[in-house]
């Protein structure tokens, strides 16, 4: 079968062959329809994230799939049911955070990542799957279903801002994205969308025309040129936010998250910044934490629970948000144009299968 792998750092994803593979007991067998590219597979391929599987040279790409059980192997799924995977499985035999079914807690060394850490992605015309990391989809989002893992990074990360602030009555009225990519703006859709949030913005740092800036106003965002306002500088310029989602990887946005707070806000951080040294007051920035009764929080990952929440937030999006955000869906044939990466360019994937 055919699959798109990389050599980490040393050159551009390409079509491989490889056998197709046969599902162990309480595994199943998935002919891949679509796989997404993001940031992080970007990174892969640049060589700043991820490593292959042991013993190998090269590692098969993508961890935003959807698919279709070709052989249910004995499994409660039915051959036909469209799914979609998670993505961290067990490194070796098992450990307590899966058992707990948390796998998105696991800390480094508990887990391997399918298309990123240690396991080989979804990017191949079929692959296999304990059945109980199988998400099922409804037959009308396959299509979109590629969509679904990212917006399970944003699930997790609202449930876990929530929870910080459950001590209390937190109703948050505003919040920003910090990035205007295919994850910040599926983000912003959802608080536009599924949460109801009456303010929101999203920071960029591109220029008219563009076509995310249109999707931000479209949803009834406001956009903010972050050349023109530093994120320190948004309360002043529009106001304080309840709860900033910072999905950037920009180091200095994680402190300067705490001045775009609202006293009771909570930022969450999803980037993953390379090392970089600055200097900040640590002083103040205690003191804003401590006496305004912000908070700031990391997250990766998901676990099922967010992938069901996220099939369930997908339907909600407006079929007019998810047509402007996929700009292209590939054919195996013209698959290096889903890893073009300019400002044309939102949301691709790569389609093994018709749909």
């Amino acid at each position: 079968m055919k699959a798109i792998a990389v050599e980490p750092g040393a050159g551009e994803p390409d079509i491989v062959e490889r056998p197709r593979p046969d599902p162990a007991p309480g595994e199943a067998l998935v002919r891949t329809l679509r796989v997404g590219v993001d940031g992080t597979d970007h990174e892969v391929i640049a060589g700043h994230h991820g490593e292959v599987p042991e013993g190998d040279d090269r590692l098969v790409l993508g961890h935003e799939a959807v698919g279709v059980v070709e052989d249910a192997n004995g499994t409660d799924l039915e051959e036909g049911q469209y799914v979609v995977p998670t993505v961290r499985r067990q490194p070796n035999g098992t450990n307590e955070y899966f058992e707990r079914g948390e796998p998105d807690m696991a800390p480094d060394g508990e887990y391997v990542e399918r298309g990123i850490v240690g396991a080989h992605g979804f990017m191949a015309e079929y692959f296999t799957s304990p059945a109980e990391y199988l998400v099922p989809i409804p037959e009308d989002l396959a299509p979109l279903g590629f969509l679904v893992e990212p917006i399970s990074i944003s699930e997790k990360a609202i449930e876990h801002a929530v929870a910080s602030r459950s001590a209390f009555d937190w109703e948050p009225d505003s919040a920003i994205v910090l990035g205007n990519g295919s994850l910040g703006l599926v983000t912003l859709a959802m608080f536009e969308e599924v949460l109801d949030i009456d303010r929101t913005y999203c920071l960029g740092r591109r220029d008219r025309p563009d076509p995310s800036i249109d999707l931000i106003e479209d949803l009834g965002g406001t956009y903010v040129d972050s050349r023109k306002t530093p994120v320190p500088e948004i309360p002043d310029e529009y106001e304080p936010v309840d709860l900033v989602y910072e999905a950037t990887g920009y180091a200095k946005h994680a402190v300067e998250t705490v001045d775009a707070l609202a006293p009771n806000g909570v930022g969450v951080l999803l980037g993953v910044p390379e090392p970089w040294e600055f200097e900040i007051d640590g002083g103040r920035l205690h003191r804003e934490l401590v006496l305004h009764n912000k908070a700031l929080l990391g997250t990766v990952n998901s676990h099922r629970g967010h992938f069901e929440s996220a099939v369930d937030s997908l339907v909600q999006l407006p079929e007019w948000f998810t047509d402007d955000l996929v700009t292209g869906v590939y054919g195996l044939d013209e698959f290096q144009t889903a890893f073009t990466d300019d400002d044309d360019v939102i949301k691709t994937a790569v389609e093994f299968a018709a749909i």
